[in-house]
């Protein structure tokens, strides 16, 4: 299970700008690929150090550089200080903790998303879906960008596509609308993330109606956390936008603005679903809650009944064993069965009238 906070006692006494890698282990190897292109011509490799990325800084096409592992701090040190990344953004870059934000250093803008993806659960329940977060850097400069990803694996692979075959502007723009694009698919990625987890409600609120088990309380637990995540991603996504949108970057041109709006209205749009969902998960638990209660009310009448029946028959018992020598009863020929007559006549009765009580 993803943790929802790391911890960061390693950083504890650093002086700021001290890369320390916070966040989930990975020792695999870092990758870096790199896409150069322009209108008219193409460029895509994967390169096997980072001084490789060097010869692309100051030429006049834009240029792409992601890398694929943050744990090797080296790497992000040496990249970010030559693509001129603050000390203390190459901090946040290591720090995958980070909520989503923008800090613009006048000629870079720098930028904190959350990808998020689902993940099923092994198990016999197919259904079970978690939603697991990776931070996002994006660094935009004039002519490049440089995105920061924990592991390997993303959504970037239709804007890859667009830029190959070069279909639609994104090869014709420069290298704020790939950054655009890039903030764009996270956020339609969102949406994808929401309907899985939508399906999974649905299939939880027919079991919560039908017959709810302890697994169900698992399962509305795991919704819920997963709902944490997405609000953690999509809240502070607004305030994002926001201050791109307010057009202080001289990074950003304004024919960019619009697609920048498009996404904000996503956003929006994706703060308003996980909100109905949080709220239509805790209706999930309160309704959990009153089945169990409804089930041990249930079981309390059945006793109850049953205790009320048993009360009278126990009298006739009690008084009837009592070691007394004059009790006349005792002497009669068919005093045994008129005392089961008289005791089944009485829990017939008691029961005929719980029935038109309803409380049977």
């Amino acid at each position: 299970m993803q943790q929802l906070f790391h911890r960061r006692s390693r950083k504890t006494g650093h002086p700021p700008g001290t890369l320390v890698h916070i966040g989930d282990e990975h020792t695999g190897p870092v990758e870096i690929t790199v896409i150069d292109y322009t209108a008219t011509t193409f460029d895509e490799r994967v390169v096997a150090s980072v001084e490789e990325c060097f010869q692309y800084r100051d030429t006049p096409s834009v240029t792409w550089i992601n890398v694929d592992g943050v744990h090797d701090v080296s790497i992000v040190e040496r990249l970010g200080e030559y693509y001129g990344l603050h000390a203390l953004a190459l901090e946040d870059v290591v720090h995958t903790d980070q909520r989503p934000k923008v800090e613009d250093f006048g000629d870079r803008l720098y930028t904190v998303l959350r990808m998020l993806s689902v993940r099923r659960e092994d198990g016999e329940d197919e259904s079970q879906v978690t939603v697991e977060s990776e931070q996002l850097s994006i660094l935009l400069g004039p002519t490049f960008v440089v995105t920061f990803q924990e592991q390997g694996g993303d959504v970037f692979d239709p804007i890859r596509e667009r830029l190959r075959t070069s279909r639609g502007r994104v090869r014709k723009l420069g290298a704020d609308y790939l950054a655009y694009a890039l903030i764009d698919i996270v956020v339609d990625n969102y949406f994808t993330v929401l309907e899985q987890l939508g399906d999974q409600a649905e299939d939880l609120e027919a079991e919560l109606i039908e017959e709810p088990s302890r697994d169900t309380l698992a399962e509305i637990q795991g919704m819920k956390r997963a709902m944490i995540q997405m609000r953690r991603a999509v809240w502070p996504l607004r305030d994002v936008l926001n201050v791109l949108l307010r057009g202080d970057s001289q990074l950003i041109k304004k024919t960019t603005m619009p697609f920048l709006r498009d996404v904000y209205d996503h956003a929006v749009r994706v703060v308003d679903i996980v909100e109905t969902y949080r709220e239509m998960i805790g209706g999930m638990l309160d309704i959990y809650l009153s089945n169990v209660s409804n089930r041990m009310n249930e079981v309390m009448k059945t006793l109850t009944v049953m205790a009320s029946i048993f009360i009278p028959l126990t009298f006739v018992a009690g008084v009837y064993g009592m070691n007394f020598d004059n009790i006349p009863e005792l002497h009669w020929a068919y005093g045994y069965w008129y005392v089961w007559a008289i005791m089944l006549a009485v829990g017939l009765v008691m029961l005929l009238y719980f029935r038109r009580k309803h409380w049977l």
